[in-house]
């Protein structure tokens, strides 16, 4: 694994997780046509796995629909421009649409997607969790 530059240090993935626990909007990247794709969305980690809402007709819907447990990327961090610290987090995983009818009624009460009628819920199943604490620039001359 290559060495870190001063200042910052990898997260190991219990902690990844919990930091993105912690907030609620990250990004998700997907295949579009080929391509990956980004989208902002919202979401809420439930027993370790990434919970979003879209739209039945969305991009990031219709992935999921066409590829069973397709493999997807979610992104988030919290970073302070002008400190130079926080962290980033980065899961890869399998995506899946919940059909479950009381997994996504209670979805559907706890997570609030930004974008309206959401009608989908989609479940991303870490396989890789990576993190990277910034801890701001070593300042010290020596």
């Amino acid at each position: 694994m290559a060495q870190l530059p001063d200042g910052a240090e990898r997260l190991d993935a219990a902690e990844a997780m919990r930091l993105l626990a912690g907030i609620d909007v990250g990004r998700v990247v997907f295949d579009l046509q080929a391509l990956p794709a980004i989208r902002p969305v919202n979401h809420l980690v439930d027993e370790g796995v990434i919970i979003i809402r879209c739209r039945l007709t969305s991009a990031i819907s219709a992935a999921v629909r066409n590829s069973d447990r397709v493999v997807v990327a979610y992104e988030a961090d919290d970073l302070d421009s002008r400190t130079r610290t926080g962290w980033s987090v980065v899961v890869t995983g399998r995506a899946r649409t919940v059909t479950d009818p009381g997994l996504i009624a209670r979805y559907e009460r706890v997570l609030h997607p930004w974008v309206n009628h959401a009608d989908t819920v989609v479940a991303i199943e870490p396989e890789i969790v990576t993190g990277l604490r910034l801890t701001g620039p070593n300042t010290e001359t020596g």
